[in-house]
């Protein structure tokens, strides 16, 4: 069979093959811990799965319009004009089966062959997969653990061109848990303001974040019309296996967005956004008990990698991820995260699984019990400090 050339510049997402390589250990007998991958490990909460159900009870399960059913977009809208101190229609929003078609829908519809579109690495690696695969060029942002993974602002400037089209922004961040600060909003937007750039702001684990106070680009003066906000209901709620999605956007683009969505998945489920619509007017407590239990895990996380020899790690503000640096172990990440899995036990991925400049480090997801992360420390340790 002859493929399409353009498959040669698809990426993936590794995640997905090191959780396949641990399954099948798993089922030669062998113990496996699962840092690998970003799924929370709660289930999720019985008020939207009561939602769900009852749902399912009243028939609806048939085709709903392509960009959401108007409960769900008014309820999305209701929450980011509460959250970001905006004001959002629901001709502004497109849902989506999982958050990514919000990834690869807006950057089709508007990135021409050889645009060019700048993109945090390390960085989650559906990003640069979909630049080039769309043809655009992807251009490396380089997020740098003395900068606690910030954006380097005079870099940024330096990297556009008359071919840039977009920046994509990510906070809190996958993989390494850094948090764009209001500053640091505040500045890019007047950099996509003078440039007439536009933002694709992935905000998908805003709810998840510790210390500080999440800052949104889309509040900024004047970006809302040049802004596609990102979200989805996966981490918050621990709903990754529902798929479900959204972008809020100008509302051409959304025309567009929903075109697409026509032309590839028709509409998303029903009975999974009437959960959603529960998920947004529903109570807080439990997502809330979710954070705090998060904090309590990258604690025990950071702490225990401190004190493996070779080993330092930032403590990451959000999200569910640490990325210790492992530079002074003298083994290419990906060779360290090979031998954790097979000698320890421990599933944890390459930093290089988030692009060139993640040489140095690993991504561990402490969405795990305190046992499982207790035992995970404790054979990472063994491991390492034997080389």
């Amino acid at each position: 069979m002859q493929f399409a050339k353009r498959m040669e510049r698809l990426g993936t997402e590794t995640a997905f093959e090191v959780l396949s390589r641990a399954k099948a250990l798993e089922a030669q007998g062998r113990k496996i811990i699962h840092l690998e991958i970003g799924e929370p490990d709660f289930d999720t909460p019985l008020f939207i799965r009561e939602a769900a159900r009852e749902a399912l009870k009243r028939g609806r399960t048939h085709y709903t319009p392509a960009a959401g059913i108007p409960e769900l977009r008014q309820a999305i809208c209701d929450e980011v004009n509460r959250r970001r101190g905006v004001t959002v229609r629901p001709e502004n929003v497109v849902v989506t089966p999982g958050a990514k078609p919000i990834i690869y829908f807006p950057l089709t519809a508007l990135i021409e062959e050889g645009d060019e579109v700048i993109y945090p690495n390390p960085g989650f690696p559906i990003y640069q997969s979909v630049i080039e695969f769309i043809g655009g060029k992807a251009v490396p942002l380089h997020l740098k653990e003395e900068r606690e993974f910030r954006v380097d602002l005079n870099q940024l400037e330096s990297l556009i061109t008359s071919r840039t089209r977009m920046i994509i922004i990510n906070s809190p961040q996958n993989p390494t848990g850094g948090i764009l600060t209001r500053d640091d909003v505040r500045a890019i937007a007047e950099i996509a303001r003078s440039k007439n750039l536009l933002v694709l702001a992935d905000e998908v684990y805003k709810n998840i974040i510790y210390e500080y106070e999440h800052a949104s680009i889309i509040s900024e003066p004047d970006m809302l019309e040049r802004t596609i906000l990102l979200d989805g209901f996966s981490k918050t709620y621990a709903m990754t296996g529902w798929r479900l999605g959204f972008g809020v956007m100008p509302a051409a683009l959304a025309k567009k967005v929903e075109q697409l969505m026509i032309n590839s998945n028709s509409c998303t489920a029903t009975f999974v956004q009437d959960a959603g619509v529960a998920a947004l007017r529903g109570p807080h407590d439990e997502i809330d008990a979710f954070v705090r239990e998060f904090k309590k895990r990258r604690d025990l996380m950071v702490d225990g990698l401190n004190q493996i020899k070779g080993v330092r790690c930032l403590k990451p503000g959000g999200a569910f991820y640490c990325f210790p640096n492992v530079s002074r172990l003298q083994m290419s990440s990906k060779q360290l995260a090979d031998l954790l899995l097979n000698e320890a036990g421990v599933a944890a991925l390459s930093g290089t699984a988030f692009g060139k400049f993640g040489e140095g480090y690993l991504r561990l997801s402490y969405a795990n019990s305190i046992e499982n992360i207790q035992e995970a420390l404790r054979k990472m340790k063994q491991v390492i400090e034997a080389l």
